[in-house]
């Protein structure tokens, strides 16, 4: 088989990302071939589909840190043709071919299986960032927090209307937590009170220099995905004991904070990285994914797009311009 359509990442000269076929021989080494059915648009993506953002390794690239799909060959015993299957970061779209092709390759101790009651698309409606949502809540659960210990006190999640953002409100409210959705659009509060927030923070309270090294207590813990002042500020605001899970930069990579939160308060600062995320926790992660999410918040913060978009697309993602999840359909 030749002429697999895919989106391959910006060269080194900054031209853009662009449609384009490659052949089956390109794919690289792996012992597991998956037909992609849906594959997403994550931030990252948006940076190696651009070049703004020093995320491939070399050119040229597939991009797409995400996939879902059915296996179409194996060489592994613990896969077998047809079934179905997900598969995200370990360097997808960054170091080897991504899921924005109608083929992949992988290795087969990446993969995890699809769980019991999502299809291929739901999974990828999840997709990295919700799998990094789920994570980040796992974290604060390792640190102590649950809706009985909140002490009355809201969970924060920053860039609420972004990927990460949307499926973390929407897991937090599930499990019963009463949620502050940090947004810069306001015309996105019904979209999060749908998802499940029960109060709006609009992204200036917590954008700016902090002033002093604490501030008074509004927070029992909190979802970040924006780095920088932001995180600053969520940190001299959250209670006594309580943590913050840190997982994205779209605001900046620095963190302009003193210990005072730490060694006066006790609060956690929880990094999570889903990228090489260890596949027993995966497994884990996606189960509770697939009982903890109703199937009907993830149509809400879903938008269908095709391969031909996804160029265009990359520069929204950045800008900041699209809500919850982009779900690329592959074929």
């Amino acid at each position: 088989m030749s002429g697999l359509r895919a989106v391959l990442a910006a060269e080194p000269d900054g031209r853009g990302g662009r449609l384009a076929t490659i052949d089956e021989t390109e794919l690289p080494e792996g012992d597991v071939t998956i037909r992609v059915s849906w594959s997403s648009l994550n931030y990252k993506d948006g940076l190696a589909v651009t070049g703004k953002g020093r995320v491939v390794r070399s050119f040229p690239m597939v991009c797409g840190v995400d996939l879902a799909g059915t296996v179409e060959s194996s060489d592994s015993a613990a896969w077998r043709p047809g079934d179905e299957v997900i598969v995200t970061g370990f360097g997808l779209g960054e170091e080897r071919f991504g899921g924005f092709a109608e083929l992949a390759r992988v290795r087969s101790e990446w993969i995890v299986r699809l769980p019991d009651g999502l299809d291929t698309r739901q999974a990828m409606i999840i997709g990295t960032a919700g799998l990094t949502s789920m994570l980040c809540v796992m974290a604060l659960e390792h640190n102590g927090l649950a809706p009985a210990s909140t002490g009355g006190l809201p969970v924060v999640v920053t860039g609420a209307a972004g990927g990460v953002g949307s499926v973390a409100v929407a897991i937090l409210a599930t499990l019963g937590y009463d949620v502050a959705a940090v947004s810069g659009r306001s015309e996105q509060e019904a979209y999060l009170r749908r998802l499940g927030a029960t109060s709006l923070v609009p992204r200036a309270e917590l954008a700016e220099a902090p002033p002093r090294p604490l501030d008074k207590e509004r927070w029992a813990g909190g979802v970040d995905a924006v780095g920088g002042t932001t995180l600053a500020t969520l940190l001299r605001q959250t209670r006594y004991g309580g943590c913050v899970a840190a997982c994205g930069l779209a605001g900046g990579a620095d963190l302009p904070t003193t210990v005072h939160p730490f060694i006066l308060r006790g609060v956690t600062l929880a990094g999570v990285e889903s990228v090489r995320c260890p596949i027993e926790v995966r497994k884990v992660a996606w189960e509770r994914l697939s009982r903890e999410l109703s199937r009907e918040l993830l149509d809400e913060m879903a938008e269908d797009v095709s391969l031909d978009d996804v160029p265009a697309l990359a520069e929204e993602i950045l800008a900041g311009r699209t809500r919850g999840r982009v779900v690329v359909a592959v074929p």
